[in-house]
């Protein structure tokens, strides 16, 4: 059998991550069940999800157009655990860590554009 999007390192960090970010969520107030609970959760699921989709085109191009989108919603769960952490929601140890592995995905998924595009 052939390689599998679940072998690429950028998703498995990425997996991680959105597993984190349900635990850290589901702390979160009822009332914010349908808001921030759910953002945070949909864009931290469409960073793998964009990263799984990426493995399946046949274009470089069409590869890294995917993988951008990928990136977008890296910055997008970051700037939604800030918002928690800025409500109380999320304690600053898990928020740092989130940040940080976030940010060293982005780099990643940076790194991967670049191998795709040489």
């Amino acid at each position: 059998m052939g390689m599998s999007f679940r072998d690429l390192n950028i998703w498995k960090k990425g997996y991680t991550l959105v597993l984190r970010v349900y635990q850290v969520s589901s702390s979160f107030p009822v009332d914010e069940r349908h808001g921030l609970t759910n953002q945070v959760r949909r864009s931290a699921n469409s960073v793998i999800a964009n990263i799984a989709e990426s493995f399946g085109r046949f274009y470089y191009a069409d590869k890294c157009r995917v993988l951008y989108q990928s990136r977008g919603e890296i910055v997008e769960t970051q700037s939604h655990l800030s918002v928690a952490r800025g409500l109380g929601y999320i304690k600053e140890a898990d928020f740092v860590f989130l940040d940080k592995e976030y940010e060293g995905l982005g780099v990643g998924v940076n790194s991967y554009i670049s191998s795709l595009k040489a």
